[in-house]
This record gives structure tokens, sequence and C-alpha cells, in this order.
């Protein structure tokens, strides 16, 4: 099963649980249980100037990717100006909030498990009385240890090239380890944004650029991805169907969707990728090509048709 589908800002809408509890707020939901996921949501959302959310606690866990403007949060005694490319993970079941100052804010919104339809007879958002304490204003600081919840992408943090040339002493990624790593292979970098370093359980996200001639074979995974394609043009094929997908464009797919991307332009392409639940330590992906092989290995080439030995 696989959705594909694109953000458009006019498509927004307040949510109705939101009611009276948010001021300039609006949400469209691009993935969820409505279109057959069972892990994640998926939503754009978008704060007025300001604009502002009460405090709220959720039963699910959720990340916000900052695309534009400034948003301020407030979560365990912190108060953190949020801008682009900033990221923050909101653990389960703890209390929040959100407001805005001249510049408004829009952000990529994941939210794990999937939310609960609003005619539920459950509920899994639940708003508080007052404001929390907030403290003094901050901005990320990577290099602060005391920052469990949140990440900065560095646009040169991909820049294989840089990376091998050892740290800017002034650079937010001056200590290096694990946590600052790039993952790259065969044309293809990840770079980690949201995982179990920033506290996140139920879900990933991360940064995915190809680059010319980069390519990932057809395979399926045993748990959910969506996609959010930032720059450049990407061919897909999700279950044999072809699209070409360009920032703006979001696809999911299911667990045992079969789905492989392709960067056949000159320039590089990009997008954020999201996992729910979270890998397996082993076994997170099935490439189609690879069992084909097998298949043909152990059968010595030879096909079995299924419906000649139902005959016997």
């Amino acid at each position: 099963m696989y959705h594909v589908t694109r953000i458009d800002d006019a498509l927004a809408r307040e949510p109705d649980d939101y009611r009276g509890h948010s001021v300039g707020f609006r949400r469209q939901d691009l993935i969820g249980r409505e279109y057959g996921s069972h892990h994640m949501t998926m939503s754009v959302a978008t704060l007025d100037p300001g604009g502002r959310i009460d405090a709220t606690v959720h039963s699910y866990e959720k990340s916000l990717w900052l695309l534009d403007g400034e948003l301020t949060l407030t979560m365990l005694g912190q108060t953190l100006v949020l801008r682009r490319n900033d990221c923050a993970v909101v653990p389960v079941a703890v209390a929040h909030q959100l407001s805005t100052a001249d510049a408004g804010a829009r952000w990529l919104e994941m939210s794990a498990p999937v939310r609960l339809l609003l005619d539920n007879r459950r509920k899994d958002t639940f708003f508080l009385a007052g404001d929390l304490a907030a403290g003094q204003v901050e901005t990320v600081d990577l290099r602060d240890p005391r920052n469990r919840n949140f990440f900065r992408f560095d646009d040169d943090s991909m820049d294989l090239g840089r990376l091998s040339r050892g740290s800017d002493p002034t650079a937010p990624e001056v200590s290096a380890s694990m946590a600052t790593a790039l993952l790259a292979y065969s044309g293809i970098s990840i770079r980690m944004l949201a995982d179990q370093r920033l506290n996140a359980q139920l879900h990933t996200m991360f940064m995915v650029e190809y680059a010319p001639t980069a390519a990932a074979h057809p395979h399926d995974h045993p748990f959910e991805e969506a996609y959010v394609f930032t720059e450049g043009e990407t061919e897909a094929v999700v279950e044999g169907n072809r699209f070409v997908l360009r920032p703006g464009d979001v696809l999911w797919t299911g667990s045992g969707c079969e789905h492989a991307f392709y960067n056949r332009t000159d320039g590089r392409t990009r997008w954020i990728e999201t996992q729910a639940p979270q890998p397996p330590a082993q076994h997170s992906y099935r490439f189609s090509r690879d069992w084909e092989y097998l298949g043909d290995r152990l059968c010595a080439g030879v096909r079995i048709d299924p419906k000649a030995a139902g005959d016997e």
C-alpha cells in the first residue's frame, strides 16, 4: 500500500480538537490513518504571527522540522526558538507549548504511532489549563550537553569533502562523534535528525541526498516510511508504478510495499525521510533482486508454477 500527495498550504485547516485551544493554527494532514497508515501521521502545520497553541500532552511522540519562520517551544523547563532546519522531538506524555512572534512559523510534524481519528472513542491529545513555566529563551545549541531533544541541520554537513578535512574549531560539530556522522554509500548520503539520540523511541527522521546516477534498487521494509521531497527531481518506482517527484511532493510506503529511487538528473536530489516504527537491528531491507538471486540458486534456475503444482 502507498499514497502520493502534495503539500498545499491552501488545504490547511484548524483541527477541530484545537478549536478554543489555539490562535492562528492550521494543519494539512498528508499521511495518516485515513490514508492507510497504522504507524505514522505526517502533517505540515502553520502558526500565524502572534499565534499560540495551549499547553498540550499527547499519547504519541512527535518531531518538528522547521520549514520557515520562528517557533517558540516550551518543554521540560526549557524555552527554545526554533528556526529553519531546526528539529525538535517531543516525547510521549511530555507537556509542551508552542507560540510565535512577528515571523510566524511553518513546520513539518511527524507523529508516531498514527494519530487517532477524531471520531474515535479515545483521545490522544489533551490540553492543560494553564501556561507552562518558561525558561530563558534560547536557540538550539548543539554543543550544550543538556541538549537532549533538539538538533540543527547544517547544509554543509552533507559535504563529504568538508567532513574529510576535519572540523572547524568554531563549528557546531566540533565535538566529533557518531552523533555528527554522515552515512554515505554509492552516491547516497544520510544525515540523522531525530532518533534515539534525541529521545525518539517510536520513529526516526533524517535527510537523504542522492548524487547524480545514485539509485536504491527495488526493496521493502518491515516498517512504514514517508518521504517529503525538498530539492531536485527524483524518480520513484512504487509497486511497479513510476512517479517523478519534485519539491513539495510527499510519498508514503506501507510495510512490505516495494519501492525504488533513482536520480537520473545532473544535480543532487534531497528529501526528508521518516520511519515508524524504528527499524530493527537486522533485516531492515529486503531487496527484491537479492531474493530472486537466491531463488535461482536454490532452485537451480527451475521455476515452479504454483498453479501447476496445485493441479496435482
